[in-house]
């Protein structure tokens, strides 16, 4: 499927396109080099991935990149596109890269210069991801964790979410709408006999039904014990009268939270999904013999246009782009170029060829993409940060004592310490990773546009290289579909990047609890040393009084 576009009478271009699992495209791409004899041999491939396609090393992530914000983000794009790409492959009986390989080989063997025309994968993925909206991201999250990617996804998703938020506002409010400390002490008994029941089917039939039925046992059928016996009979009644107040009361309203949280969302989301909200047309099934008119990946990207406009322009629009404007700069040199691209990208590179002065500027293909509309995650950030420090400020301008003050501050220290350092050494974080990410919890808590979770990855990538090889290793995993569910998952955590995905959330995860349990349960504590809730929203409005007494007694 090869064509002329454009010929120059510096030089030319003849793209072909192929489909890079088809056995067909390779055998095209080598049939027109040799034909052709050309000056150059182009390649829709960047540094990187030429390397590793050719059997060497990819360079590992540097750990200063991870304190960036969004190179686990990216990693998790660059995963889910490779992994559709491998079973592709797979289903097809062809390796992934495959058409590439030919194109270079065939090139060497005749003694071709081999150009890459393909933007550094790395800003690709960047770029990918800052250009997915919130509830693209959502659904694609769905996707991963539920296996629908579509409005039910986005509610199942925005349910746990808010789930965990709504928890401590019913710890603190719920008594007023009937949220008494016997109900949320039945909840928590609910939740006591579910966890137990769990993981005693799961130990029972562990060995004696087939995949993951056991797991399907295990969560079932605690949730069927805890809502029965737990919560609607209080067969837990004496074990939950031992436990602290405190400890009932967090777990019963979180457990709450979450509980209407899923069941709003999940109900929200099918509703939407069954009024057409949130779906998106899919693309025709192919078959093989059509491989080499629609490049196998692109039809999974043109699908994915439809799921997400912003991702799909940096994953396909932008890279035609670029790759045009690298087979113009050679064609003006006189040389003749054939240019191996995937077909999806083939329409989109010949437009350009023909009309070059359409060509977007180079300089607005790379780097950081411009962000588009209001920033209002760093407005979030920006102003949970100033409620917090407005709160010590207007507090401590009231007349409180300096002592008390500091004793929340400890508070605050060691209950985002503990929980993102227990969370990340849970997920197998090294005890000093862990202790970075809990001795910086505190200051992430306050500024959301940082996250520990950063720290205890930089610490880890110290120690333990991580680079794209994983992801294929990662492939081969979740390819098993013999093998239980838990014994994948268990040997997904031997694989480096696997491991630092999972310690950077759940270092974030921990401090994101503890921030919640610290607003919901324990600074409620402190607050009754100075006469309760409303005692301490009293001596804020008289610190902003004080303050601005001051302020004007300054300026006049």
């Amino acid at each position: 499927m090869s064509q002329d576009a454009a010929p120059s009478p510096q030089g030319r271009v003849q793209v072909v396109g192929t489909a890079h699992v088809s056995a067909d495209s390779v055998a095209e791409v080598e049939e027109t080099i040799r034909r052709e004899r050309p000056d150059v041999v182009a390649v829709e491939l960047d540094e990187g991935r030429y390397r590793q396609l050719k059997g060497g090393t990819p360079d590992d992530i540097e750990p200063g990149d991870l304190l960036k914000g969004n190179t686990v983000f990216q990693f998790i794009a660059y995963w889910m596109l490779s992994y559709v790409q491998a079973q592709l492959g797979e289903k097809f009986d062809i390796s992934p890269g495959a058409d590439m390989l030919a194109a270079v080989e065939t090139a060497e063997e005749s003694e071709i210069d081999v150009a890459l025309v393909d933007r550094d994968i790395q800003t690709t993925i960047q770029r990918f991801w800052a250009r997915m909206s919130v509830v693209e991201k959502l659904r694609m999250a769905g996707g991963l964790v539920f296996g629908v990617s579509d409005a039910r996804a986005v509610g199942l998703v925005l349910g746990i979410l808010v789930g965990v938020l709504v928890g401590p506002v019913v710890g603190l409010f719920g008594g007023s709408v009937g949220v008494t400390p016997f109900v949320l002490g039945r909840v928590t008994g609910g939740v006591v006999l579910a966890v137990a029941t769990g993981l005693v089917l799961r130990t029972l039939a562990a060995g004696s039904l087939d995949g993951d039925d056991d797991l399907y046992l295990a969560v079932g059928g605690g949730l069927a014990v805890g809502l029965v016996a737990g919560v609607g009979l209080g067969l837990a009644a004496p074990l939950v009268d031992r436990m602290s107040p405190f400890l009932v009361r967090a777990v019963g309203s979180l457990a709450i939270g979450i509980g209407l949280g899923v069941t709003v969302g999940g109900f929200g989301g099918l509703v939407a999904h069954r009024l057409g909200f949130g779906t998106y047309d899919e693309v025709e099934e192919f078959d093989i013999e059509d491989l080499t008119d629609a490049d196998v990946v692109s039809v999974m990207m043109e699908e994915f246009r439809a799921f997400s406009p912003g991702g799909a322009e940096a994953l396909i629009d932008e890279r035609d782009a670029y790759i045009a404007h690298q087979l113009v700069a050679l064609r003006q040199q006189g040389a003749h170029v054939v240019a191996v691209v995937g077909a999806g990208h083939r329409a989109g590179i010949e437009s350009y060829l023909a009309n070059p002065e359409t060509l977007p500027p180079m300089e607005s293909l790379v780097g950081q993409p411009s962000t588009r509309g209001i920033p209002w995650g760093k407005i979030v950030g920006v102003g949970l940060t100033v409620v917090f420090v407005g709160f010590f400020v207007l507090l401590a301008m009231a007349g409180v004592r300096n002592g008390f003050l500091l004793r929340v501050f400890a508070a605050w220290f060691v209950i985002n310490g503990v929980f993102a350092a227990a969370f990340a050494r849970a997920a197998g974080a090294r005890w000093l990773s862990a202790l970075v990410g809990g001795a910086v919890a505190w200051l992430t808590s306050v500024n959301p546009l940082l996250a520990p979770g950063w720290f205890t990855g930089y610490m880890e990538l110290r120690h333990t290289p991580v680079n794209v090889t994983d992801i294929g290793r990662l492939n081969d995993l979740l390819s098993d579909e013999e093998r239980a569910i838990g014994a994948i998952v268990s040997d997904m955590f031997d694989v480096p990047l696997f491991k630092l995905i999972m310690v950077v959330a759940m270092t974030n995860v921990g401090s994101i609890v503890a921030s919640l349990l610290f607003v919901a349960y324990v600074l409620p504590l402190f607050a009754a040393d100075l006469g309760g809730v409303d005692a301490v929203t009293r001596l804020m409005l008289d610190g902003a009084s004080n303050s601005a007494d001051l302020l004007w007694r300054a300026v006049t």
